[in-house]
């Protein structure tokens, strides 16, 4: 890249921090608590702003059955296209619906004060601050004038907290858009190009309720229930054997994070639920995992024949890897981010699961790059006193941009 075009992205970048604050706060400052998922106030509001910048913004409300056999209450997706030249098409796709704030906050959680170069509020890092990056990115690329070849699309989805089936699956299966490319939101330095799968199940135990007096009249659910799960902990221990062969991934993991049943302290249980969190790593398949769980609590189940044990499936979301095209995409960001931040910025892969699955899923090639500080954990994010450092805002704007340019040159 020339090192003019760099220094005018810098320049623009510059010269609108104030504006790109003001963008980002007023997105900190409208609620989009997902739950309870009433997130089309706040994707109308963002598609305010972003007219107000100067984009043509299409609102695409999603059917209400949808959304509410999705588990919210109202969803709208928007894209704002911007059309270059004939060429590829590059989504940006930032997500606006955050996790409740929760206690122990020292700042209000919609406030966006700025304190000390950091701004806090939900949403400020993940990921409400990538629709301040994505579009003042684009703001640059206009502000060149250079001849560039392709259309790039900021897309908006509010329902990430959830799973993303109603954000950019809905807008995938519709046809509503179709990119070559694409950049979902991030959260660090690094450029993600791989990330964990989920599986959750629900085992339901069904026993017979009796007097505590009589226990054996009954079929003790709980007695059940904790079979499966001492064969489940048990069996845990040996993903710490299975690393990840992707950087920054890990092992498998499996947390039993809910659980209920009982009628009182003197009947013996005659049901138990509990769900469990299985975390895939990019080597696995959901369907070979749900089996061999499956497996396991069946195995463990024999050896009380009276109680009934059901299982399903609640949640699958596969893991992210690596599509051809990815390479070029992710060495690109990771060349500009190196020379922007002054330091080497590699390609990992990430614990978790995102977005990005469902453009994988159509055969998009996807990397997750945006504003954040170096790690997640600094972000506080999902957690009280969420944060984003102000100059890396900046920062990653210049990134995006400059990469943007090389890909549409």
């Amino acid at each position: 890249m020339a090192d003019t075009a760099a220094a005018a992205i810098g320049d623009f970048v510059a010269k609108n921090r104030d504006r790109q604050l003001r963008f980002l706060a007023e997105l900190v400052k409208v609620p989009s608590d997902n739950p309870p998922g009433d997130c089309a106030p706040h994707a109308l509001r963002t598609a305010e702003l972003l007219e107000e910048l100067g984009f043509t913004v299409e609102r695409h409300p999603v059917p209400e059955a949808t959304v509410r056999a999705a588990g919210m209450l109202t969803a709208t997706n928007v894209i704002a296209r911007r059309r270059f030249g004939d060429g590829p098409t590059i989504a940006l796709n930032a997500h606006g619906d955050v996790v409740p704030p929760g206690e122990g906050w020292t700042h209000d959680p919609y406030g966006a004060e700025i304190v000390d170069g950091w701004m806090y509020g939900r949403g400020a890092a993940v990921s409400k601050s990538d629709f301040a990056t994505y579009a003042f990115a684009i703001l640059a690329l206009e502000a060149l004038g250079q001849p560039l070849k392709g259309t790039i699309e900021l897309h908006g989805t509010w329902d990430e907290e959830i799973g993303g089936e109603i954000g950019p699956q809905w807008l995938l299966e519709q046809g509503i858009t179709k990119p070559d490319l694409c950049i979902a939101a991030g959260f660090s330095y690094a450029v993600v190009n791989a990330h964990n799968g989920c599986l959750h199940l629900e085992v339901e135990v069904i026993g017979r309720s009796a007097h505590a007096a009589r226990p054996s009249t009954g079929v003790d659910a709980l007695e059940t229930a904790n079979a499966i799960l001492t064969r489940l902990y048990a069996h845990r221990k040996s993903y710490a054997a299975k690393p990840s062969a992707v950087p920054g991934i890990g092992c498998p993991q499996l947390t039993v994070g809910l659980i209920k049943g009982g009628i009182n302290t003197n009947v013996v249980p005659d049901r138990i639920t509990f769900r469990l969190d299985r975390r895939l790593v990019p080597e696995e398949t959901g369907a070979t995992v749900e089996q061999e769980l499956r497996a396991l609590i069946a195995e463990a189940a024999a050896a009380f024949p009276e109680a009934r044990v059901e299982v399903r499936r609640i949640l699958l979301a596969q893991p992210l890897t690596p599509l051809p095209g990815t390479e070029r995409l992710a060495s690109t960001l990771a060349e500009h981010a190196s020379a922007v931040f002054g330091e080497p910025v590699g390609t990992v892969g990430v614990p978790l699961y995102t977005d990005a699955r469902h453009y994988a899923a159509a055969g998009i090639p996807i990397v997750l790059y945006g504003a954040g500080p170096r790690s997640i954990e600094e972000a506080n994010a999902h957690r009280a006193d969420e944060r984003l450092p102000v100059a890396d805002l900046f920062r990653a704007t210049e990134v995006v941009a400059r990469a943007l340019l090389e890909l549409l040159s």
